[in-house]
């Protein structure tokens, strides 16, 4: 059985000394010494009592004991990237339709270790930290019928369907119909269930973590480094794209972090500003952006979609079972996606998630919609909820479980979209359409996330690392934790706060202003903007030659 992914908390911890910077009394939480489950849920629950009435606790002055902490900077943790394969093939279409169901299913599946996790927390990020890795993912693949959702090559427990002489994929690339000698029909079907009886394996096999710049055996695929089907062909990472993530710590007081991520190869960026606001009501922890935290913004700079920009708004989250000590998330509010500098027909999608019941468990339900919008009007900003938008303006509705599979469907109002191009066609740039699209009626798979794990990221060597970056950085915490020195590990985690501490301290009798590296310091638009610092840092991590080094979720 797989060893269980995480999903962090709200961090903010830092020492018992006083730091000017921070609001409030600071909450301490002593180590009970038991570190096991049972003693890190009691402690748990302690913090959360203590916390009952403050307004903002990840703005807090917190001391946190060091078994409390997953043996993982929260930099590298908190990405949108889990399914990097998807987030490149938002580009791959060129129909602006195809393009908006793609940022849809890519957000679906960006966070996948809420899906296959529990909750737990990371380090906390320090004041100038960075963090930089990078993704080698073959792209995705499409069946000749376009309802069907793309098909991936790897960390997926999709069964291989049954050789099929002369079927065809879509590449891409060439915009052309290739034969293969394997079926890559992805085979799920909402209406029925397939009758073979191969057992689902992974296509790729994951990497643990251990032994990787000492970080903990957190595996996030159904297999532990055994996939059966491993693609044994030298030449298979040729075809691979990369795609690169760039994130820094700007502010320690409120915690704001600023990222990047690119896909050159597919036209394909991303930018934002991390910052949570927490609060503890009743039995929950509610999370919601904070104000520096405008959302996800997703640039296309080159191919089909360029000029495009998709602005993705974060919903709110909950921890739940706190006081039982059973750690649920749940998802309510919406997600909003706008897609502005569209050459035609504008979109928009409402990702509504429904609110649970007070009774009962969770069910994790969503719905949502696709419609058209006029970008000179402001009268689509009111359309919040699914049933707040005009049925006349709906061109695709889709609906199911957040953790597991959702559908999706076109209605009366979707206009004739283009259809995958077949071998037959005369050129790339004109092919000819004649596979089907979906009726009113017919519901196809838009994600099914329950086969879907993530993707391990590749990250330089601890020698080859600045001191600020965070593995570089959390290496004395992390190799104690391993070791369950949790003793030790607090003092080196102490250390490291009061560091930054000091260096506050000398800035602040200096009369100097902290400046970011790798991102200008204004990041009040909510899309922070690289340095030079932070572009060249982007260009190395393209040209990283990282074969051989190990994978890590």
């Amino acid at each position: 059985m797989a060893d269980e992914a995480i999903i962090k908390i709200p961090s903010g911890e830092v020492i018992e000394e006083e730091d000017d910077e921070a609001p409030g009394p600071t909450i301490s939480l002593p180590d009970s010494g038991d570190v096991g489950e049972g003693g890190k849920l009691g402690m748990i629950v302690q913090l959360v009592k203590k916390c009952l009435g403050v307004k903002d606790i990840a703005a807090m002055r917190l001391s946190l004991p060091a078994s409390l902490l997953e043996p993982l900077p929260n930099l590298e943790y908190w990405h949108y990237l889990d399914r990097p394969d998807l987030f490149a093939a938002i580009n791959d279409s060129s129909d602006p339709f195809e393009r908006i169901l793609a940022v849809v299913r890519f957000i679906f599946t960006k966070d996948l270790k809420f899906v296959h996790g529990k909750v737990c927390k990371p380090y906390n990020s320090v004041l100038g930290e960075h963090f930089r890795g990078h993704w080698d993912v073959p792209p995705v693949s499409y069946s000749s019928d376009p309802t069907q959702p793309p098909i991936l090559r790897v960390h997926t427990t999709v069964p291989h369907p049954p050789a099929a002489q002369g079927s065809e994929t879509v590449s891409v690339k060439s915009n052309r119909s290739g034969k293969s000698s394997k079926s890559t029909r992805s085979g799920l079907s909402l209406t029925s269930t397939s009758k073979g009886k191969t057992s689902p394996t992974l296509s790729t096999a994951p990497t643990s973590l251990a032994g990787d710049a000492g970080l903990s055996k957190l595996s996030l695929s159904p297999l532990n480094g055994s996939g059966k089907n491993e693609d044994k062909d030298k030449d298979k990472d040729k075809d691979h794209i990369r795609v690169v993530y760039v994130t820094e710590q700007v502010s320690h007081h409120p915690p704001v972090s600023a990222y990047y991520a690119s896909c050159p190869g597919r036209g394909v960026e991303m930018a934002g500003v991390d910052q949570i606001s927490a609060k503890v009501s009743g039995t929950t922890l509610r999370v919601a952006p904070g104000s520096f935290n405008k959302g996800i913004y997703i640039n296309l700079t080159t191919g089909p979609g360029m000029g495009e920009k998709y602005h993705i708004t974060h919903p709110v989250a909950n921890v739940n079972g706190i006081l039982r000590g059973s750690f649920y998330i749940t998802v309510g509010d919406s997600t909003i996606v706008t897609c502005v500098g569209a050459k035609g027909v504008s979109y928009r999608a409402v990702i509504e998630y429904k609110e649970e019941s007070w009774l009962g468990r969770a069910h994790f339900l969503v719905e949502g919609v696709i419609h058209t919008y006029d970008e000179s009007s402001t009268e689509h900003e009111e359309w919040t909820k699914v049933k707040h938008v005009p049925t006349a303006r709906v061109v695709a509705v889709f609906d199911g479980c957040w953790r597991n599979h959702i559908r999706w469907r076109r209605t009366a109002a979707s206009p004739p979209g283009p259809s995958t191009p077949t071998s037959g066609a005369s050129s790339p740039s004109t092919p000819s359409f004649s596979t089907p699209s979906l009726s009113e009626t017919e519901y196809a798979t838009l994600v099914d996330l329950s086969t879907l794990f993530v993707v391990p990221k590749k990250v330089r060597p601890l020698e080859r690392q600045l001191p600020n970056e965070s593995r570089k950085l959390w290496d004395a915490v992390t190799t104690r934790l391993l070791a369950k020195e949790y003793g030790e590990a607090t003092k080196a985690k102490l250390a490291i706060e009061q560091k930054q501490r000091d260096e506050a301290g000398d800035r602040k009798r200096k009369g100097v202003q902290f400046i970011p590296q790798y991102f200008e310091q204004d990041i009040s638009s909510g899309i922070p903007l690289l340095t030079a610092a932070g572009r060249k840092a982007v260009e190395e991590e393209l040209k990283e030659c990282s074969d051989a080094w190990p994978s890590s979720p």
